[in-house]
This record gives C-alpha cells, sequence and structure tokens, in this order.
C-alpha cells in the first residue's frame, strides 16, 4: 500500500486543501502508517521536497534551465506507461545526483524526460514542486514529527529526542513504520548533529539569562568535530557528519595520547597553527581539513590543534540529558588538560569582559557562554549556549543583487557587496550577504534596486551602485572570486546608510590595512599557491 507515485500526490492535494493542523497530521499518519519501511524513507523525504540535509545523499544540481529543457522535450507518447512508483521516482533522482562529467546536463535530462513522460498532468505538477523545493501543502519537519507521534502513539517530546539522534528523517519515519523507535540510543560511530549557540551581544545579558551565573569557554575560529571513541578505534565527524578521520592523523593521534577512556563521543573544534602555536585564519583550516591527498605532507606544514569542551558518551553512559557543569565534570576526568577547552564560571561583568578581551588576543573569535544548568540538545538553537563576538564594521556599496529563494522568493536577496577601488577607479566586489534585514525591508530593497537597475540577467540585476549599507564581518580572506582579491566572512547588514553617498564608503586599500592587521593576533596564511 501506498508505492505509487499516485497515491503521494493524493495525499499532497488533501493536504493542500486543508488549513486545519490537526487534519494534516492524520492524513500523514494514516497514509504512513499503511506503508512499507523502505517505501515510507522515500516518502517522507519526497514530502519535504528532497531536504538538502539527507545523510549520504548527493545534492541533485538540476537547475530550473535544465528542468525546462526536459520539459520542452517531453514526448507525447500513446503507448501504456507502467504507472510511477515511488521505487522508481527515488532511484531515478539518485541517479539523476550521480550524473558528473561530460555531458552530465544532456544526460540528466533524458532522465527526467523519461520520468516526465510518465507522469499524469496531476503528477507531473506535483513533481516539479518536489524538484523545487517547494511544496506549499504545509508540512514541514515538525509536522512531520507530530505525525509520527500520532501514528505510533508515542510521546511528541520522545519523538523530537530521537529525531535529535537519528538527525534523517526518512530514517526516523522508517524507524516509526518498523516499530523500532525505542530501539535508538546515543553510541559510538553513530555521529549526531552538534548543539549551536545564539548570538548575543552583551556579557550582562548571558549572565542575566543563564540565572545569574554562566560558563565561558573561548570561540575558537575552526572546524568543529565529534570524536569517537571505541577502545584504540578512534573517528572524527565535521558538524555535517562527514567522517574526516583520515584526513586528520594529527588530530587522531592527540585524542589516543590524551583521552583515557573505554568508549567516548566528545565535541571539540580543531584549528591551524603556526609555527608558535598561534591560530591560523579560518580559511586556512578550512584548507587543511578538506587536504585529501598528500596528507602527511600537510600535517607537516600546517598542524592541527585539538580543543575538547563537552562530552555526550563516556563508558557507556549518555550524558546528553546531564547538565552541563557535571558533563563537563567528566569530560576533566578523562581528557588530559593540553587539549581541554579553558573555563571561566563569571558572576560579573567585569570577569566576563577581561576573559573575553584575553581571549580575543590569543587570536580566537571570541567566547560561548554555557548555562551551567542546560542538557546537550544535539543539531538544535537556543538561548543555553551564547556566543558572544566582537565583529568589525565596514561601509560598501550593492553593485548586484540576486533573486531571493524559498520564503525569502520574489525579493532580491543576495546582494554584492563593492568597496571603492581608488587606483582602478570603480568599485570591487569583496563579497555577497543576504543577512540583516526584515523581510519589510527587504521588499522596499527589491523596489529601490530595480528602480536603479543598469542590467538584467536570470539570477538577478546589476545596479548604479548607490545603495550604501553597513556591514559587519568576522574576517577577511585572501579571495580568487571576487576582483578585489578579498571576500567578507560572515558579512551581515547591521544598517542602510542613506546618509552617505557612494565615494564615502571604505576603499580597496583600507581593506589590505585590515586584512594585515588581523596577523597582529593571528598566524600568517601559508603560501597561497600552495594548497596545504
Amino acid at each position: 500500500m501506498g508505492s505509487s507515485f499516485n497515491e503521494l500526490v493524493w495525499l499532497c492535494k488533501a493536504l493542500e486543501a486543508t488549513n486545519s493542523r490537526n487534519a494534516k497530521v492524520r492524513l500523514l499518519s494514516e497514509y504512513l502508517g499503511r506503508m512499507q519501511p523502505e517505501y515510507s524513507k522515500i516518502a517522507a523525504y519526497l514530502l519535504l521536497g528532497l531536504p538538502p540535509d539527507v545523510k549520504g545523499r548527493r545534492p541533485l544540481s538540476v537547475g530550473w534551465s535544465t528542468i525546462s529543457e526536459a520539459l520542452s522535450k517531453r514526448p507525447t507518447s500513446t503507448l501504456v506507461q507502467e504507472p510511477l512508483t515511488l521505487l522508481d521516482l527515488w532511484s531515478s533522482l539518485k541517479a539523476i545526483a550521480s550524473i558528473q562529467g561530460t555531458g552530465s546536463r544532456a544526460r540528466k535530462v533524458a532522465v527526467l524526460q523519461s520520468l516526465f513522460q510518465r507522469c499524469s498532468g496531476e503528477e507531473l505538477e506535483w513533481f516539479l514542486r518536489i524538484l523545487s523545493g517547494e511544496m506549499r501543502h504545509g508540512v514541514n519537519h515538525g509536522l512531520m514529527l507530530e505525525a509520527v507521534a500520532s501514528m505510533t502513539g508515542a510521546d511528541p517530546e520522545f519523538v523530537r529526542r530521537v529525531d535529535m539522534l537519528v538527525n534523517d528523517i526518512g530514517e526516523l519515519v522508517k524507524l516509526a513504520v518498523s516499530g523500532e523507535l525505542r530501539g535508538v540510543e546515543l553510541r559510538p560511530f553513530q555521529p549526531v548533529r552538534p548543539m549551536l549557540a545564539e548570538m548575543c551581544d552583551r556579557v550582562e545579558d548571558a549572565i542575566t539569562l543563564h540565572g545569574g551565573v554562566t560558563s565561558l569557554e573561548p570561540k575558537y575560529d575552526g572546524v568543529r568535530v565529534q570524536i569517537h571513541i571505541e577502545g584504540s578505534r578512534v573517528r572524527v565527524y565535521t558538524r555535517r557528519l562527514t567522517d574526516i578521520t583520515e584526513r586528520v592523523p594529527d588530530i587522531v593521534d592527540s585524542v589516543r595520547g590524551a583521552v583515557v577512556v573505554g568508549s567516548a563521543v566528545l565535541d571539540g573544534e580543531v584549528v591551524a597553527v603556526d609555527e608558535s602555536g598561534r591560530a591560523m585564519p579560518f580559511q586556512e583550516t578550512m584548507r587543511r581539513v578538506g587536504r585529501e591527498r598528500d596528507v602527511l605532507k600537510a600535517v607537516r606544514k600546517l598542524p592541527l590543534r585539538l580543543w575538547v569542551f563537552d562530552a555526550l558518551y563516556i563508558d557507556g553512559e549518555a550524558l546528553i540529558d546531564k547538565p552541563y557543569e557535571e558533563r563537563r565534570r567528566r569530560l576533566e576526568s578523562v581528557v588530559r588538560q593540553d587539549i581541554l577547552a579553558p573555563r571561566l564560571v563569571v558572576r560579573e561583568p567585569a570577569a566576563a569582559e577581561e576573559f573575553l578581551k584575553r581571549v580575543i588576543e590569543e587570536g580566537h573569535e571570541g567566547v560561548v557562554a554555557k548555562d551551567l544548568r542546560s542538557a546537550y540538545t544535539p543539531g538544535r538553537r537556543g538561548s543555553k549556549w551564547l556566543k558572544l563576538k566582537p565583529a568589525d564594521r565596514i561601509d560598501v556599496v550593492i553593485v548586484a543583487a540576486e533573486w531571493g529563494h524559498g520564503r525569502r522568493k520574489g525579493w532580491l536577496s543576495n546582494y554584492h557587496l563593492a568597496v571603492l577601488d581608488e587606483e582602478a577607479g570603480g568599485f570591487a566586489v569583496v563579497g555577497k550577504t543576504f543577512k540583516g534585514l526584515t523581510d519589510q525591508e527587504f521588499q522596499q530593497m527589491t523596489k529601490r534596486l530595480l528602480s536603479i537597475k543598469t542590467g538584467e540577467t536570470e539570477w538577478g540585476v546589476t545596479v548604479r551602485p548607490e545603495i550604501v549599507v553597513e556591514i559587519a564581518y568576522n574576517e577577511i580572506q585572501r579571495s580568487p572570486h571576487y576582483e578585489s582579491g578579498f571576500a567578507l566572512r560572515f558579512a551581515r547588514i547591521v544598517r542602510i546608510r542613506s546618509d552617505k553617498n557612494p565615494l564615502e564608503v571604505d576603499t580597496l586599500q583600507r581593506l589590505r590595512t585590515l586584512y594585515q592587521r588581523q596577523f597582529e593576533k593571528k598566524g600568517r596564511p601559508v603560501d597561497e599557491g600552495d594548497p596545504a
């Protein structure tokens, strides 16, 4: 039951036709509950419009132009076609995702054509919605979890907890249909997404939110890692759950020498360091962690340093429901001091400010304030962890803008930012951002940009350099992608500077100076011509 694409389309139409959340949950739970486990997994992915974070699934890399070409060449056949099943559809989508190299576009078009030919009018409409990710039937991740709870009779909070551990909505639905939800536990070599922190502007706010006392740790400018240990076996995963163990043998050696435990799952960060042990810019850490060939050469030239700051599991016991203070004590009992992230428990803002100042002087981004009472919630962001980091600011001008996607669809919302190039004349792009504006400001900005456009493409518009914005950023990086040679990391709009004209924005020369000034606290990048 429920194996045909037509049945999924019927469900989508019924979901779209009702505004009742309870009705949507009932429709979903009834549909999924009568399916075979493998089909239910596929259905969950399709119902959510192919969510991009499915573990182990490659992105389709199919743009609207490819879809349009397939639609225009769709043959009109009178031959009787076998009904399209969910397995047919999913297998074909996986095939499309694996197509690479010369002629890949033509092959993708051919696969899409064959699928389109087997679709009725209604099926084609919903298939196109799946490909775009714009389902518009009101089903999101949270509602899917409610449907799982309804289908299994489980407590919704229990389902949310299992979801945090599984981190794959299709796999979660499959386990629910199979009756295996109760067997899901945190254990080594089954990575979970890391707990995340909210931004916070003032240390006073962090102390207040955490009940008058908070624990401060350095906010490292590196790559978040999750370390899994069992006996002599060590595996290292990124925040996206990618296994990078073979790329970081120096980190594996550090763990084996500095962690005394039978089994564990630890949370930490790796940072590339120079000969003196100073932290390198984030870009250098990413280059090193991404290196897959000549790894030992990279280890010698650009070593990584590990800091461990939390424990999710130690010697057979899951700790994620324990308060942070207890997890920290357990961590300190098994991890050697030299790889343990330092921390300071504070009640007074002055002490917190002093700690923040010292961390910045050491070349780190800022601090993370942690509520001593907080549990570890994988994949969740909240006020239990707060990150405080000073950001530099410059004034730039918008020279182009891209059309948005998802919630920002219909707005010009990804802005190309440029500084004044006094030597060459004109403006030089230093990055893009879609962050910082409200929905109302996006709408107003779209109207204004369209009124000053000088050109139009499929992706957006180029505009006269008239709109000045103040940008906050966390780091200036070398970049071959922009004519300026630089890129702003984590750029976000702080305010629109209607009081300034384009010739008052910051210059490329000042950007060069700011870039060099960064190395008063950080190590200097290795030769840009050598990828490691």
